[in-house]
């Protein structure tokens, strides 16, 4: 089955400088958690994506489409990442987030979700 773990987090997690030596670590530790996956056959794909002030949310108000450019104050929590896999059970998908949840960097909130097939 297919699974995509969602990394949470906010437009602090962009603004917040951190140490190039730290820095350098977080992706250190990102790169072997995904080699590691590649190496049991269950990454499919992984990606960050950009601050919450770059992104665009698009609602629908009286028929017409309404495009607001970010950050959006009403919300806190936003997907920051995100590692698409395919493995035995939803109990590894969840093993495997709880490795990502012990990778450095800063405390986010990670879910789990089945991909529908």
């Amino acid at each position: 089955m297919k699974y995509m773990i969602l990394v949470n987090g906010s437009q602090q997690d962009f603004d917040t400088d951190l140490p190039a030596e730290e820095m350098k670590a977080i992706g250190a530790a990102l790169d072997e958690f995904n080699d590691n996956l590649r190496e049991s056959g269950e990454f499919l794909d992984a990606q960050g994506l950009a601050a919450p002030a770059e992104a665009r949310r698009i609602k629908i108000k009286e028929g017409i489409p309404v495009v607001t450019d970010g950050p959006y104050g009403e919300t806190q929590e936003v997907v920051i990442g995100y590692w698409l896999v395919e493995c035995e059970s939803y109990d590894r998908a969840t093993e495997i987030a709880a490795q990502l949840a012990r990778c450095p960097g800063p405390e986010s909130v990670i879910d789990v979700r089945s991909i529908m097939e």
